[in-house]
């Protein structure tokens, strides 16, 4: 299996877990990863939160760890990659108001490849209108915007993910067991132990 190549979308405060893990996991699987923030350029630090549930009505948020980008967002084409992955927190209510992001969004998805989206990386999705007549799960807060951009919002549970076409998505963190595997099996990447 030849590895495929990734834009990580990401920016600050995004979540912790939903950035390091997948970041990580998709290069030990033999991937090439590129992290990008609008912004910023290879060697510059996003900070990340950690989110968790622990019983209050949404979230708690605490600082999470630094992440070092290995790639400028300025050279970032969808037509050099196979794939975007977009990390959840709240890095998407800021990055949706970039016009150069969703022009991005949008060309990954009119060239029909895989798109993974956890949390709140549904934000940029709908922002992109890109999800008209999929199921797309999200972060139960961001269901509205899911709704409003024409997708039919999935309520799974928090540690399942959904897969409608090229798109994968997850509410949050506890989901990257299924996540992560329908995105690689969407991306057609074999595993062998």
């Amino acid at each position: 299996m030849a590895g495929k190549k990734i834009l990580f979308l990401t920016g600050d405060f995004a979540e912790d877990y939903e950035t390091m893990v997948p970041f990580q996991a998709l290069q030990m699987v033999g991937h090439t990863v590129h992290a990008v923030c609008p912004g910023k350029k290879a060697g510059d630090k996003i900070k990340t939160a950690i989110h968790d549930f622990e019983g209050d009505q949404t979230y708690t948020e605490k600082p999470g760890h630094l992440f070092a980008l290995n790639a400028s967002f300025d050279d970032a084409e969808a037509g050099n990659y196979d794939a975007l992955m977009i990390a959840g927190g709240r890095a998407p209510e800021y990055l949706r108001l970039d016009e150069r992001v969703i022009a991005l969004v949008r060309q990954f998805a009119q060239a029909n490849k895989p798109i993974a989206a956890v949390c709140h990386g549904a934000q940029l999705l709908a922002a992109a209108d890109v999800i008209r007549g999929k199921r797309i799960s999200a972060y139960p807060a961001c269901s509205p915007e899911v709704r409003m951009a024409g997708g039919e919002y999935a309520p799974i549970e928090v540690d399942q993910a959904v897969t409608d076409g090229n798109f994968v998505t997850a509410p949050a963190w506890p989901a990257h067991p299924q996540w992560l595997a329908q995105f690689l099996a969407l991306l057609g990447t074999e595993i062998k132990l």
